[in-house]
């Protein structure tokens, strides 16, 4: 996929004049939410938990090196091949050689962000091999020829109306809106195409270093069923998914589920270790894995490090304003949301992933729900004064900076501006809100209220309250 977050501010105009789009959005992040408020409730030790995984994370991190060398050991002393890709350019002829090699004309995927990230179908389709999105939501938005729009749920800015017309439309099925029925569209679809795909492929939530596992944490049986029914399985994952063992697991378990969807536990968790074995009913005769640098070793270097912690559970999407009000193809790349804004920098460049900094209110809910307690904020603060050190800020919000700054450090300015504001607040504001303005205030008078300046500043307010006269400071 090609980076496109430049034109961040051009697809949020876009995005944010199509309400179909907020409601398609709120209505899944919304339910996800209180689900999580509920399943949270009901865990009193979530925020131990927090703890416990953003610490395991930490150590990973440390001994990154260490963890991969064991995790690499351990999958191929169980049969598995392990291949590492410094970018995502050899990520892509890694795969496409695999493919070649195996003779693989049809294959089923699970949904892989890292695959996503190297765009692995291109690849793949190529090297003359046919891929199948098996993920309900990433087959629909492949048959739209679109990428994903969340972490979790790709599809989460298609309504089940618009999902229909796609279906009637690429599939030639008769036109219904019942989420069911079109479920059943897709199973049958599906169904045949695991049944003769010769690889599957599959991302990684976890792959625990001592005995060489790989863990999938699903909501469909696509992840089963594309990983044990063709001959070869492919899987794809950024190195920052080692942990150190798998007794590490069950706290995650406890996490992901919670934060992203508001589930207990998922509905399948799957630990694939190895190929299959004489006495194995089911499984793959090779499993390739795919580890993927892709930049991942520059940021474990650098200031931001412990965004590499993220274990893709979408909880900060769900939460994000910017994020409900204009979907994740305004960010232009594979992640969306606040972590996204921070990854995604580091990934394509400044350069290219500036306005993704900015793409953010600053109120903190990211770091409130993240499972593992990235500090988001902090990052994307970060990220925006590197974009100043490089350069890369506009000459007006430079002079609009120093000006607030300016005027901060002189009380007597700040105090006669109050003033002023409070004289203009009677005439352009009518019951708190700004019925009209010859100018526009940033867009935020476009579509929200502004709250109108009270008559009397706090300061002045302040004073008179402990009996201070202004000019008796």
């Amino acid at each position: 996929m090609e980076p496109r977050s430049r034109s961040f501010h051009r697809n949020s105009e876009k995005a944010l004049a199509n309400p179909a789009l907020q409601s398609a959005i709120s209505r899944t992040t919304g339910k996800f939410l209180g689900q999580r408020a509920d399943a949270i409730a009901e865990f009193p030790g979530f925020e131990a938990a927090r703890d416990e995984g953003s610490r395991i994370k930490g150590e990973a991190l440390d001994h990154l090196d260490r963890h991969l060398a064991r995790f690499i050991a351990e999958a191929e002393k169980r049969g598995a091949v392990v291949h590492v890709a410094r970018d995502d350019a050899e990520a892509r002829e890694i795969a496409a050689g695999i493919a070649t090699r195996e003779g693989i004309a049809l294959a089923v995927k699970s949904k892989s962000m890292a695959a996503e990230e190297v765009d692995l179908n291109t690849a793949l389709e190529g090297a003359g091999v046919e891929v199948v999105e098996s993920d309900l939501g990433e087959f629909i938005i492949q048959l739209a020829g679109e990428p994903p729009s969340h972490i979790i749920a790709p599809a989460v800015h298609k309504t089940r109306e618009e999902v229909s017309r796609l279906f009637q439309e690429k599939l030639g099925e008769p036109y219904t809106d019942q989420i069911p029925e079109l479920v059943r569209i897709a199973r049958r679809r599906l169904r045949e195409k695991f049944l003769s795909a010769g690889m599957g492929i599959s991302g990684a939530n976890f792959l625990c270093a001592d005995t060489g596992s790989v863990v999938l944490v699903t909501n469909e049986g696509n992840g089963r069923m594309g990983t044990i029914l063709p001959r070869v399985h492919l899987v794809v994952a950024g190195i920052e998914k080692v942990i150190p063992a798998l007794s590490d697991l069950p706290v995650f378990l406890r996490l992901l589920p919670r934060s992203a969807t508001g589930q207990v536990i998922s509905t399948y968790v799957s630990v694939l270790t190895g190929v299959k074995r004489p006495e194995d009913a089911e499984g793959p005769e090779k499993l390739h894995i795919l580890l993927v640098d892709n930049g991942r070793t520059g940021i474990l270097q650098g200031k931001y490090r412990e965004i590499l912690k993220c274990i893709r559970c979408g909880a900060c999407l769900n939460i994000c304003p910017v994020y409900q009000s204009v979907g994740g193809h305004a960010y232009g790349w594979v992640y969306p949301g606040p972590m996204g804004s921070v990854l995604t920098p580091l990934q394509t460049g400044l350069s290219q992933g500036a306005p993704l900094a900015n793409a953010s209110t600053l109120c903190g809910a990211c770091a409130d729900v993240c499972p593992v307690k990235i500090p988001l904020p902090d990052m994307l603060l970060e990220l925006r004064g590197d974009e100043r050190e490089q350069g890369l800020k506009a000459p007006a919000e430079l002079l609009g900076v120093k000006a607030y700054a300016a005027v901060m450090r002189r009380a007597g300015i700040l105090e006669a501006l109050e003033r002023i504001a409070g004289v203009l607040s009677q005439l352009f504001f009518k019951e708190g809100k700004v019925p009209w303005l010859p100018f526009k205030l940033s867009g935020w008078t476009d579509r929200r209220d502004f709250p109108a300046p009270s008559p009397q500043p706090f300061r002045k307010l302040w004073k008179k309250q402990r009996g201070i006269r202004p000019w008796n400071r």
